[in-house]
């Protein structure tokens, strides 16, 4: 992590940057020639190798990552983990494009590295729709937030600044009272019941935001995408910030909170989360 500046551009930029990662020169550039046509504002950063693309990422902050299975130099799936551990920045969306995703599903082999799939029998240009759906800026109308503060003043500046905007808002003052109301929710079935999760770090009671996380993706098992969470810090040391985005945080907020900077994160998001859990009800169905 590079710092708060390199954590934040993804979400904010008006120019958003494609990564497409794949060993053969023909199919990157048919890739970028649709998205171009399809997105003008786009930039791709085009990659050969798993090797170019570490490097890449050093250099520039990009808002999405395509990448085929098989790279001359690795498996996708190795590329995948690496982003996650080593990206200078927050959640990024990291998509496989293959021939073999039925393939790849049915062998459960992907992991929650990746937060999708897309198989190229269904060509390049809805490719580019696809991709459009977690690039393009777009609001987010309504969303449920369960919101975790104990500070009382800050908690009713920003659930004013939440609702705002449409969100409805629970608010609670501890990770007990949070985890509590999680396992309501599953006691109901709605799982996973919020739509993503806001939380500070250090709170009244014995557990802090980092268990919270550690909660949801342990015990609750609910994967990025499924549940976002948001958390803001006022620590800007960059180990913990990273210690947190590996803990499971999709991305922080950092301390004093900024109105447009925490509500263009916090819908960036439920649109995130949202594309995903429609995509599993209708596997499911």
């Amino acid at each position: 992590m590079s710092g708060h500046h390199s954590i934040t551009r993804h979400i904010t930029s008006d120019n958003p940057r494609v990564m497409v990662v794949d060993g053969s020169k023909l199919v990157r550039r048919m890739i970028e020639q649709v998205l171009k046509q399809e997105l003008p504002q786009l930039t791709v950063v085009s990659c050969e190798s798993g090797a170019a693309a570490k490097d890449a990422l050093q250099s520039g902050v990009v808002d999405l990552i395509t990448t085929a299975l098989r790279l001359p130099d690795m498996d996708g799936m190795e590329l995948a983990r690496f982003v996650r551990e080593h990206a200078p920045q927050a959640f990024i969306p990291i998509i496989v494009v293959s021939g073999d995703v039925n393939e790849r599903l049915l062998e459960r082999s992907f992991t929650d590295d990746v937060t999708d799939y897309f198989d190229k029998s269904m060509g390049f240009a809805s490719l580019a729709e696809f991709i459009r759906g977690y690039v393009h800026p777009q609001d987010v109308i309504g969303g449920e937030v369960l919101y975790v503060e104990d500070s009382k003043v800050v908690a009713v500046a920003t659930r004013r600044m939440l609702e705002k905007h449409g969100l409805k808002v629970t608010h609670v003052v501890s990770v007990e009272d949070a985890l509590a109301l999680l396992d309501g929710y599953v006691a109901e079935g709605r799982v996973p019941g919020p739509d993503i999760l806001l939380t500070d770090v250090y709170l009244k009671g014995g557990l802090t935001g980092h268990d919270l996380l550690e909660q949801v993706r342990g015990r609750f098992a609910y994967a990025r995408a499924q549940l976002p969470v948001l958390v803001m810090t006022g620590d800007d040391n960059p180990a913990n910030q990273s210690a947190l985005l590996r803990a499971g945080a999709n991305d922080l907020v950092q301390k004093p909170i900024e109105e447009r900077l925490l509500v263009t994160k916090l819908l960036f998001q439920l649109r995130v989360g949202r594309i995903m859990r429609s995509k599993v009800a209708r596997k499911a169905s």
